[in-house]
């Protein structure tokens, strides 16, 4: 099983030379792929209806995850990157398939992509997408991504997407691998169907649950479960004595990924306000954890 990191967006600052050196820690230090999340706008939420309920405000900060990854591809040599998760809807599925085929080029095959629907209708409304179709329009996204990926040629016409024989070139030397993320039954059932893994970001006895509902739905798929990846996400400030236990935990359940979170800790009483603290917390964690990779 591979263990890698989630970026910590919140904490890391704009200092190009301070997100390289975090980057560079942790592959130096071995974790296997960097998760970042997305968000392009933050909303403010009060006096909103309906309510905006979602984790993220015009406080929190967001780096761009496809020119991020640009970036770190340029700083490093064989680290993963991934997104856990971009907000597919909201975007132009033309656009994400230019974007993450040229991240996978430029990083010589480094990229997966995770993606969501996302909760934040500001964001959709801002970005000029409707937020009331984002699941349903994910599904035709990622049989126009796939197909963008594959064939220099596209001639598409869906319920979203009208492609009149046009293609992305430079396509990718290889199928680039989508998984999905989200909180839902009909989140799980969807990557379950057509995704090619999940990356679970709630609390370990909930994830390890969901992990078994996974599989038993890939299985009713018709898919083979083999072929069907796993990732979770562990929280740093779990502690010390709980760290390998998570880990062994996961290695059990026969997990693909796990990847630490130290990101978004201010709020929780644990303090790691500085990108110092967060590359102490790399090499920590990796003490404890990194024999198990």
């Amino acid at each position: 099983m591979k263990i890698g990191v989630v970026f910590p967006h919140q904490e890391i600052g704009d200092d190009p030379m301070v997100i390289r050196d975090w980057a560079q820690t942790a592959e130096g230090l071995g974790y296997s792929h960097i998760t970042a999340y997305d968000h392009v706008l933050g909303a403010v939420h009060e006096d909103r209806t309906p309510k905006l309920m979602g984790p993220y405000t015009e406080e929190d900060a967001f780096h761009e995850p496809m020119v991020l990854f640009g970036f770190l591809a340029g700083c490093t040599s064989k680290i993963e990157l991934t997104t856990g998760i971009l907000i597919l809807p909201q975007r132009q599925t033309s656009l994400v398939a230019k974007q993450v085929a040229e991240v996978d080029i430029l990083s010589n095959g480094r990229m997966r992509l995770g993606v969501g629907t996302g909760w934040n209708f500001v964001e959709y409304d801002s970005l000029n997408e409707d937020y009331r179709t984002r699941g349903k329009r994910q599904v035709e996204q990622i049989e126009v991504l796939r197909q963008l990926w594959t064939d220099p040629v596209v001639d598409y016409t869906g319920q979203w997407h009208r492609i009149d024989r046009a293609g992305i070139k430079p396509l990718p030397k290889k199928p680039i691998p989508i998984w999905f993320g989200g909180f839902t039954e009909v989140a799980f059932r969807r990557a379950a169907k057509i995704g090619d893994g999940f990356i679970l970001g709630g609390s370990q006895k909930a994830n390890l649950a969901i992990t078994q509902q996974l599989r038993e739905l890939v299985k009713a798929e018709g898919r083979d479960e083999a072929d069907f990846g796993i990732e979770a996400l562990l929280n740093y400030q779990a502690g010390e004595d709980a760290w390998r236990g998570e880990v062994e935990a996961w290695i059990d359940a026969k997990a693909d990924y796990v990847a630490m979170r130290a990101t978004g800790l201010r709020g929780m009483g644990e303090g790691l306000a500085s990108p110092q603290e967060h590359i102490d917390a790399l090499k920590r964690y990796w003490d404890v954890v990194g024999d198990l990779s």
